[in-house]
């Protein structure tokens, strides 16, 4: 008789974080940033995780969350650009991104 052994860990679902989120962002940091071994050091270095992790960023395999997300934005305009519209905050990239502007 053998022993069973429980099965553990999470099994995540790549269809948990939409496709679209995921290939926005990757156009995004492609966009800016190119497709150069240096492109995935710049983005590195802005956020702290590991080059594995980059690639699958900027493949569209996996997309970046929380605090990876935040630091992105905060150093590319164009990932920025893209969470705003996908937020439903403006509506295209070349609407104005200024509050006041908004209000008018």
């Amino acid at each position: 008789m053998g022993t069973i052994v429980p099965e553990m860990g999470t099994i995540v679902h790549l269809t948990a974080i939409p496709r679209e989120y995921r290939e926005a962002i990757s156009a995004a940091l492609v966009a800016d940033l190119g497709q150069t071994h240096r492109a995935i050091k710049t983005a590195m270095r802005w956020t702290g995780a590991s080059e594995r992790t980059v690639k699958y960023w900027m493949s569209a395999e996996r997309g970046p969350s929380g605090e990876h997300l935040i630091a992105l934005a905060r150093h590319s305009d164009a990932v920025f650009i893209t969470l705003l519209v996908m937020a439903g905050r403006i509506e295209r990239e070349s609407d104005s991104l200024d509050p006041d502007d908004r209000r008018r």
